[in-house]
């Protein structure tokens, strides 16, 4: 045995399972009268939240619920979400924070494959809820939370949230994990086909991931970070924690608003943000009296889908400053960033926004990434050019889906976390994500990137929103077909003017050969429905 092993053992002293309920417990006692959480007219202080997550807690430890007991909560991003998000895992319990945009029946299949506990719904989605539980086999108690932002609702179950948090005492003795890879979070896929698939976080993962945004998004104890991104979504993409592991100020918003805001923005001097490129296009387009002005700099981060240069361009002119993030559910959210490296400044705005849509490199808190040949898991070349499947490893990836051993083998059996996106490695080491595997477009023998034609679509002044997918053609195979929302207020634009735009923009052979107008159907988390699209085209 090493030297270096020999009577240097692990205790108490020099080593605790790292725990994002600690951040409370910090944040708590070092900034006990700062404002830790506004909502409307609520303003609480950190001392407050840790004396009512440590009441919740031990609220639900008397009620025996514990390790391996999953609790769910159907809310927005209200005080009591916040709080959800501490209580419940220092009670030992795992979190199963819902989707406040699903249907019953997939609440129901959710709280049995969870095997809930214990349901906490927020008054204003009570009715979904009241639906999801008589079609579910499991029967829960159900405790309802009175929010006054709620516009309408009803009670539902045994009590109300706060009298519940009347039952537990603030103990600041709950029972931290005795391993860090403690189930700790469930979030479920927003998947397209089937029934959603659940992502098991640990507590570790969670942790080290808040630290991450911490760093890669430059959070301190002065942000202000405003809840346009779902709450349920990733944990917030673990903001939910990050932001109090720094002692910032939480700014709650019940549902996006471009109007609430842009007034939430200059009211509270809002410093950070983060949202799906739906969030961006609708701060663009929305109205001008809506867009109240503010003098700050305001960071937004974005993920999902790559947004458009032209939107990462008037996001710019407007006052924020975008940093794109890439991620997925089973990464806890965010996992690489377009880092900017300080040779882009003296780049041209269009540039600097093409660079930015890039997915960047991965996390200082990551501990790998790379773009792999899908069959042989050997790296494509650094050239910008070959096509390979985007893949990431470390402490940050999910545990596994939840009973289901085959997928979890399926996603993470070689060592490194399939993410089914086609990505490119840049020569700086930047990698961009061109389309998910099942999206290329392959016309002729061409491979097609639907990513590409929609950055032209983007591009025009008189289109708000774009997709593009295959359409099934008997003599090249699958062609582009474009699905085209027009901007608000932008005048009447036709298939030919969009036809022969992106004749001037691309090569001839990738221009769509059908474009259809209209709304684009979205998932619960704001991404295009590309599936649903696909079958459309398919009848046209």
């Amino acid at each position: 045995m090493s030297i270096f092993e020999t009577g240097l053992e692990r205790n108490d002293a020099n080593y605790a399972p790292l725990t994002p309920s600690d951040f409370l417990e910090r944040a708590g006692t070092t900034f006990p009268e700062k404002i830790a959480i506004i909502h409307g007219e609520l303003n609480r202080t950190y001392g407050d939240f840790l004396n009512r997550c440590r009441r919740l807690a031990d609220a639900l430890r008397k009620r025996g619920i514990g390790s391996g007991d999953a609790v769910s909560v159907l809310a927005p991003n209200t005080p009591a979400m916040l709080e959800a998000h501490y209580g419940i895992p220092m009670s030992g319990a795992v979190l199963n924070a819902i989707n406040t945009r699903l249907d019953a029946a997939t609440i129901a299949f959710i709280l049995d494959h969870a095997d809930s506990k214990l349901v906490l719904v927020d008054k204003e989605f009570a009715p979904v809820m009241e639906e999801a539980l008589s079609l579910a086999e499991v029967s829960p108690p159900v405790i309802w939370i009175d929010d006054p932002l709620a516009e309408d609702g009803k009670p539902l179950g045994e009590k109300e949230y706060d009298d519940l948090l009347a039952e537990g005492e603030p103990s600041p003795h709950w029972p931290r994990p005795s391993d860090e890879w403690q189930s700790m979070s469930l979030n479920y896929t927003s998947g397209t086909t089937g029934n959603p698939k659940g992502v098991v976080y640990h507590h570790r993962g969670a942790y080290v991931n808040a630290m991450g945004n911490a760093i890669a998004f430059g959070l301190t104890s002065a942000c202000r970070y405003l809840w346009t991104l779902p709450m349920f979504h990733c944990n917030g993409w673990t903001y939910t924690w990050g932001v109090t592991a720094v002692g910032g100020t939480h700014v709650c918003l019940r549902k996006v608003d471009p109007a609430q805001i842009f007034d939430l923005i200059a009211r509270h001097n809002v410093t950070h943000m983060c949202g799906a490129p739906i969030v961006l296009t609708m701060l663009i387009h929305a109205p001008a009296e809506q867009k109240t002005s503010f003098s700050q700099r305001v960071h937004i981060a974005t993920g999902g889908a790559a947004p458009p240069s032209a939107v990462i361009s008037a996001m710019e002119t407007m006052g924020f400053a975008v940093t794109h993030l890439y991620g997925l559910t089973e990464t806890y959210g965010p996992s690489t960033i377009c880092a900017w490296p300080p040779e882009w400044d003296s780049l041209e705005l269009e540039e600097k926004a093409q660079r930015m849509a890039r997915q960047g490199v991965w996390y200082p808190t990551l501990e790998g990434m790379k773009v792999a040949n899908p069959d042989t898991g050997e790296n494509v070349p650094a050239d910008g050019k070959t096509i390979g499947e985007l893949c990431l490893r470390g402490n940050t990836v999910m545990k596994g889906y939840l009973k289901n051993p085959k997928a979890t083998a399926d996603a993470l059996g070689d060592g490194w976390f399939r993410t089914g996106d086609l990505a490119v490695l840049h020569p700086d080491g930047y990698a961009e994500v061109k389309d998910r595997s099942k999206d290329i477009i392959i016309s002729g023998g061409e491979n097609i990137s639907s990513l590409e034609i929609e950055e032209v679509l983007y591009k025009h002044p008189k289109i708000m929103e774009a997709a593009v997918v295959a359409k099934p053609d008997e003599k090249w195979g699958e062609t582009p077909c474009a699905f085209v929302t027009a901007a608000p207020g932008a005048g009447g634009i036709g298939a030919e003017e969009v036809t022969a735009w992106c004749k001037e923009h691309m090569a001839s052979f990738k221009t769509p050969r059908t474009i259809v107008f209209g709304d684009l159907p979205k998932t619960s988390t704001g991404k295009i429905q590309k599936f649903v699209l696909r079958e459309r085209a398919k009848g046209l």
